[in-house]
């Protein structure tokens, strides 16, 4: 098996994180990749603001959580329950309740993606950024998880100070560092490709 498809097979989101940090060199490398992903008409429509004092984040992460929870009230019954499943994964609930940074799991490096409000095609486009990011992360011997909650940053009392204009929509986070855990590989499914 070739390097990239080992890296395909063997990349697992990670929320466990040593307390170690990410050279800005390494953290570069990320960023080139993200930018080197596939995008409609190439408008390579990302910007990256990058987290990586350890406070900020953590201010950030306890407040997103706060927000995430306040908007989890404005849905369904029925949605709550879909979200809390694939929010805890059953195998990390201990974890997590004895976590206190539920939304960035203590990572050194938090990586803000957006696009432009008025871009269609735009959470498309980063989600192919944030893949070559997490693809390149393993390749370096780094650690990653994908958060769709960080998209609340906006409503978060110190967004002003990412410096992020409102022409611009926080699509998701990258949260990248040196893995503290292993996670297991997840069953997939494989029935469901049809062929025409």
């Amino acid at each position: 098996m070739n390097d990239i498809l080992r890296n395909i097979y063997e990349r697992r989101a990670v929320r466990k994180f040593k307390n170690t940090p990410v050279s800005k060199d390494l953290i570069d490398i990320l960023l080139d990749a993200g930018r080197m992903a596939p995008s409609a008409m190439n408008r390579q429509p990302w910007r990256f603001y990058v987290l990586t004092d350890t406070k900020k984040i953590k201010a950030f992460s306890k407040e997103i959580a706060e927000i995430a929870i306040k908007e989890i009230k404005h849905v369904s019954l029925k949605e709550v329950a879909k979200m809390t499943l694939s929010f805890f994964h059953l195998s990390t609930m201990i974890d997590f309740l004895k976590n206190d940074d539920h939304i960035f799991y203590g990572a050194p490096v938090v990586i803000l993606i957006t696009s432009p409000v008025k871009d269609e095609w735009g959470a498309l486009d980063i989600g192919m950024c944030a893949q070559n990011i997490m693809l390149a992360a393993k390749a370096i011997g780094l650690d990653t998880c994908p958060v769709g909650f960080a998209k609340f940053v906006t409503q978060t009392r110190d967004f002003y100070s990412l410096n992020i204009p409102g022409t611009e929509l926080v699509q998701l986070a990258v949260i990248a560092g040196y893995g503290d855990e292993q996670p297991e590989v997840h069953e997939r499914i494989e029935n469901n490709a049809v062929y025409i």
